[in-house]
C-alpha cells in the first residue's frame, strides 16, 4: 500500500485522459452510491471514490502535501470501511461517510488551481475540470448530510425520517443548484447551516466559473476588436 501511494498518488506527471476520465469515473461513483444499500457496497463505493481523487490529484498536478494528506485520508477511510463490514451496528459507517465527504472537498482545490495557471484560453480540458470540480463539491455535501443523518439522533428531515445516499446527494444538488424543490427540508442543524453553505458555494462557483469561460472563450472565426492607432477607433 505504501508503495502504491509513493509510485501512484505522490508521482507528479498528469497521465493520460484528463478530466474526461475523472468525469467517468466521478458518474460511476455516482451510479454505485445510489445503489450502495449494504455494507459490502459502501466499500466498493469508498474505493472507487479513492481511485477517483487519486485519479484527480495526478491531473491536476496536486501539491506535494496535499498529496499526502489525501493519503493519510485514504487510509482512514479504507480501514474504518473495512472494520464496518464485520462489525455489527457499528458507528463507524458515519465517519466513514465523512472521510468520503473530506476526499471530495479537497479533490477540487487541485483542480480548480490547475485549471487558473492554464494557459491558451478555454478548451474541452477546462470545461471538463470546471464540471468535474463542480460534481465533486455537489457529491461531497451529499456525503455530508448521510454522515450527519447516521450520526445525529433525530431524524434529518424531520417527519421524511433519514435520507438513504441516494436523497441525500439528490437533496446536495437540488440545494447547490438553488432550484429548492422543497420535498427534503432539514429539520434542524448542523444541515441546515451545510445547506445554507453549499448553496452560496454553488452560486460562487458558477459565477466564477461562468466569468473564466465568458473571458477567455472565442468562438471559431471571432477576433477580438483592435484600436487603429491613426484614427483612435476600433477595427474588428
Amino acid at each position: 500500500m505504501a508503495r502504491l501511494f509513493r509510485t501512484g498518488l505522490l508521482r507528479s506527471r498528469p497521465p493520460r485522459g484528463g478530466y474526461g476520465v475523472v468525469l467517468i469515473m466521478i458518474v460511476t461513483t455516482y451510479v454505485l452510491a445510489l445503489a450502495a444499500e449494504s455494507r459490502w457496497m459502501v466499500v466498493l463505493l469508498l474505493c472507487v471514490q479513492t481511485s477517483t481523487v487519486w485519479h484527480v490529484m495526478r491531473v491536476a498536478g496536486a501539491r506535494r502535501g496535499v498529496r499526502l494528506v489525501a493519503a493519510g485520508v485514504f487510509l482512514l477511510a479504507l480501514m474504518a470501511a473495512a472494520f464496518n463490514v464485520f462489525a455489527q451496528d457499528s458507528p463507524l459507517i458515519g465517519w466513514t461517510f465523512s472521510a468520503a465527504s473530506a476526499l471530495y472537498l479537497l479533490a477540487p482545490l487541485p483542480i480548480v488551481r490547475h485549471l487558473g495557471r492554464r494557459g491558451g484560453g478555454v478548451d474541452r480540458q477546462t470545461l471538463l475540470g470546471a464540471l468535474a470540480a463542480y460534481l465533486l463539491i455537489g457529491m461531497a455535501f451529499g456525503f455530508a448530510y448521510q454522515c450527519i443523518g447516521l450520526m445525529q439522533p433525530g431524524p434529518l428531515f424531520g417527519e421524511s425520517g433519514d435520507p438513504t445516499l441516494a436523497d441525500s446527494l439528490f437533496f446536495s444538488f437540488v440545494t447547490m443548484t438553488t432550484t429548492g424543490y422543497g420535498d427534503l427540508v432539514p429539520a434542524g442543524n448542523p444541515a441546515q447551516s451545510i445547506a445554507v453553505l453549499e448553496a452560496l458555494t454553488g452560486s460562487l462557483f458558477l459565477v466564477t466559473a461562468v466569468a473564466k469561460v465568458v473571458d477567455a472563450w472565442r468562438p471559431r472565426g471571432w477576433h477580438s476588436p483592435t484600436v487603429d492607432d491613426a484614427s483612435g477607433t476600433e477595427s474588428p
